[in-house]
């Protein structure tokens, strides 16, 4: 049966500059899709990096990646992972890795639902994004000269990142990095993407409900919306 998602096909992953996924601490991130029948895992090149495996090297499990999670953290993941597939809702967590090299990463994951061709959803897919690095005063000093629009409409970028702050609880640095990367992955200007996410946001009404799958949704699919 065929499958459609709301989101990037993980064959159509982020890819970072070769050196820069190699340097220790840079930015990642990848995508990755969730089956909820047979709860089978398939992700992309830069996930398994992330977690310190080559690619190819090992067929993704449930088992595998709960054994990554940092020990705090890993009852709060099969929690979220066991309600994805019993209501079949977006898996989505802010959480730690440990990857095979015993570094620990701060991970956070964005996805959507996965349809098929009836409508019905049959799992989640969406992006593993590492939020370990830190933006150093040097990268800043880069991006201010080649987004000097970042620099005039900081007010709407700054409301997004509250948002993203709110929702996932990040830090303000943290929510940049998920603006920017989202801004390069749909190539469309921060400025743009963040005044867009806080109009349609907006807009939209939220609630506490549902709001951080409601975000989740936007944040991937917000380049989609008209100007």
């Amino acid at each position: 049966m065929g499958q459609v998602s709301h989101v990037s096909e993980p064959d159509a992953a982020l890819a970072p500059d070769s050196a820069g996924a190699e340097a220790e601490g840079s930015d990642r991130a990848g995508s990755f899709r969730f089956w909820f029948d047979d709860q089978r895992w398939e992700w992309s090149d830069e996930v398994a990096e992330l977690y310190g495996y080559r690619p190819g090297q090992v067929q993704p499990t449930t088992e595998l990646v709960l054994s990554h999670k940092h020990p705090a953290d890993r009852a709060a993941v099969a929690d979220a992972l066991a309600i994805a597939v019993r209501d079949h809702g977006a898996f989505c967590s802010r959480h730690r890795i440990i990857d095979t090299a015993g570094r620990v990463r701060h991970v956070l994951v964005v996805a959507d639902h996965i349809f098929d061709a009836t409508g019905a959803v049959v799992g989640t897919s969406g992006y593993f994004i590492d939020l370990t690095a830190t933006v150093d005063q040097q990268r800043r000093e880069v991006l201010d000269e080649t987004l000097p629009e970042v620099v005039e409409s900081r007010a709407a970028i700054e409301q997004a990142k509250g948002m993203l702050m709110l929702a996932y609880g990040l830090t303000a640095e943290q929510a940049f990095q998920v603006l920017r990367w989202r801004s390069q992955e749909t190539n469309t200007k921060l400025r743009v993407l963040a005044t867009k996410l806080v109009a349609v946001a907006a807009a939209a009404g939220g609630g506490p409900v549902q709001q951080r799958t409601q975000l989740d949704h936007l944040l991937l699919t917000i380049h989609e919306y008209p100007d």
